[in-house]
C-alpha cells in the first residue's frame, strides 16, 4: 500500500512556532521507527516534515518528504498528499482535540484510516467523560472532581477537602504527555497549580484527581473489531513535579516484568470492549497499585512505548497494526524477545557537524535537532539486550558516545 503517516509534532503542527524538544524527541521516535517497519512490511511512504527538520536530513525511512515551512499550511499538505495515497495514519496530541480533528478530516477524504475512529477518540479524550465510563464499568480508575472553566481556588480546595485527601493531582482533561500536570501537596499551592495548568491547555475543563501511589506502567494493546490482544506490559519513566517545576515523561523499558502483569492485560482488553471504535494501536496508562492496576488514560493512537515494543515484539507491529484495522486479524500471540531501554538525553545544542555524526550512533532513536532560538537539544537514546540490565548498559554506552559527539563539536 501506499502510507501517508504524519506526526503532529514533528511534522509541521508547530511550523514557525517554538517546539517543545522534548516533546518532539518522542514524536520524531515514533515516526521514525513506525515508517521504519511499514516499510520493512513492503509499504510505500510519505511523511510531512517541518521544513527546519526536513533541511536536517533526519534519518527516516521514506519514499517522499513533504516538507511543511509555514503555519496553516498542514492541513493542505495533508489533504494533497492523501490524494496520492491509499491509507493514512496519524499521531497526534488529543490536546485541543487535534488528534481527533485531524482523523476526522481524515475520514472525509474517503481514504483508509488506519486510526481509531474519530467519534471515538473524542470519548476517550476526555479524561472526565473516560473516568466516569470505567468506573460505571466497574474498572478501577482514581477519584476524580471536575471543574469548569475559572473556579476560584478557595472552591477547589473546598472541592478537594470534601472529596479526596492532599496530595492531589491537578491537569487538564485533556493533556497528554503530563502538560500541565502538577502534584498539590497542600491548598496554599492550588493557586499556583491552577496557573501552571491553563498555560498548559486551552481546554474548558480541568480536573482534580487522587494520588495514586504505585509504579506506572501502560499496556499496548492491538485492537481489531470486537477483538483485541494485549502485547506488553511496558514500565514508565514519569517525573511528576509540584508547582515549581515541570511534570514530564522520561522514558520507559519494554517489557516490564510485574506480577500484575496478567491483571493489567485484563484491564486493558476490557476497555477495547467498552469503546468499540478503538482500532489499531492503543496505549493504556496504569498505575499498579497495592489495590491492582487503576487505569489513568487511553491514548487513541500511538504512543511512545511502541519503540521499545517494536523491537522486542519478535514480529512486525505496524504490519500487524494494519492486518488488525483492514483485515480485523490479530497476530498470534507469542513472548518478547530480551528487553528494550529508552529515555531522553538533554546535551547542549550540537553543531552542524556533530549532529551529522550523532545520526549514526547505534541506539540513537531520536537526534539532537538543533534550533536557532534553543541552546539546548533533547534526544532520545536507547539500549537493546537480553536482560534489563544488558539493556541499561547499552544505553548508557549509547548516551556516553551521543554526549562525547558533541562536547568535541567540529
Amino acid at each position: 500500500m501506499k502510507i501517508l503517516v504524519y506526526e503532529h509534532v514533528s511534522g509541521g503542527g508547530y511550523s514557525e512556532e517554538h517546539i517543545d524538544l522534548s516533546v518532539l524527541s518522542e514524536g520524531f521516535g515514533m515516526l521514525r521507527c513506525l515508517t521504519a517497519d511499514l516499510k520493512a512490511a513492503g509499504h510505500e511512504l510519505t511523511a510531512l516534515l517541518d521544513s527546519r527538520i526536513s533541511k536536517l536530513n533526519p534519518p527516516l525511512a521514506v519514499d517522499c518528504i513533504v516538507p511543511v515551512f509555514h503555519a496553516g499550511e498542514t492541513a493542505k499538505f495533508l489533504l494533497k498528499a492523501t490524494e496520492i495515497n491509499d491509507a493514512a495514519y496519524i499521531i497526534a496530541p488529543e490536546t485541543d482535540e487535534t488528534l481527533e480533528s485531524t482523523v476526522r478530516l481524515l475520514e472525509e477524504t474517503g481514504k483508509v484510516s488506519l486510526n481509531s475512529k474519530a467519534d471515538t477518540i473524542h470519548q476517550v479524550a476526555d479524561k472526565t467523560v473516560l473516568s466516569e465510563t470505567l468506573k460505571d464499568k466497574g474498572l478501577r480508575v482514581p477519584k476524580t472532581i471536575i471543574f469548569d472553566a475559572n473556579p476560584k481556588a478557595d472552591e477547589v480546595n473546598n472541592a478537594i477537602k470534601s472529596h479526596l485527601t492532599y496530595p492531589v493531582i491537578l491537569k487538564p482533561s485533556d493533556g497528554v504527555s503530563c502538560g500541565g500536570l502538577t502534584i498539590v501537596e497542600r491548598e496554599t499551592q492550588t493557586e499556583r497549580a491552577m496557573a501552571k495548568l491553563k498555560a498548559g491547555s486551552r481546554g474548558k475543563r480541568f480536573i482534580a484527581q487522587e494520588f495514586v501511589r504505585g509504579e506506572a506502567a501502560s499496556v499496548s494493546l492491538l485492537c481489531a473489531g470486537t477483538q483485541s490482544l494485549a502485547l506488553s506490559l511496558n514500565k514508565q519513566n514519569v517525573q511528576l513535579a509540584s508547582v515549581d517545576r515541570k511534570s514530564s515523561y522520561v522514558g520507559g523499558v519494554v517489557p516490564l516484568d510485574h506480577p500484575m502483569k496478567q491483571e493489567a492485560f485484563d484491564t486493558a482488553e476490557k476497555i477495547a470492549g467498552i469503546f468499540h471504535g478503538l482500532r489499531g494501536y492503543v496505549g493504556v496508562d496504569l498505575i499498579l497499585s497495592e489495590n491492582g492496576p487503576c487505569v489513568v488514560d487511553v491514548n487513541p493512537r500511538l504512543t511512545t512505548s511502541y519503540i521499545g515494543l517494536s523491537r522486542v515484539a519478535g514480529f512486525n507491529v505496524a504490519n500487524a497494526m494494519v492486518n488488525a484495522v483492514l483485515k480485523g486479524r490479530l497476530p498470534a500471540k507469542r513472548e518478547g524477545v530480551g528487553c528494550f531501554w529508552f529515555s531522553k538525553v538533554e546535551t547542549p545544542k550540537p553543531t552542524l557537524h556533530a549532529f551529522a555524526k550523532s545520526k549514526r550512533i547505534k541506539g540513537l532513536i531520536s537526534p539532537p535537532f538543533l534550533f536557532k532560538r534553543s541552546p539546548r537539544a533533547v534526544s532520545l537514546v536507547a539500549g537493546y539486550g537480553e536482560t534489563s540490565t544488558e539493556a541499561e548498559r547499552r544505553f548508557e554506552e549509547a548516551k556516553k558516545r551521543l554526549l562525547n559527539i558533541i562536547s568535541e563539536g567540529d
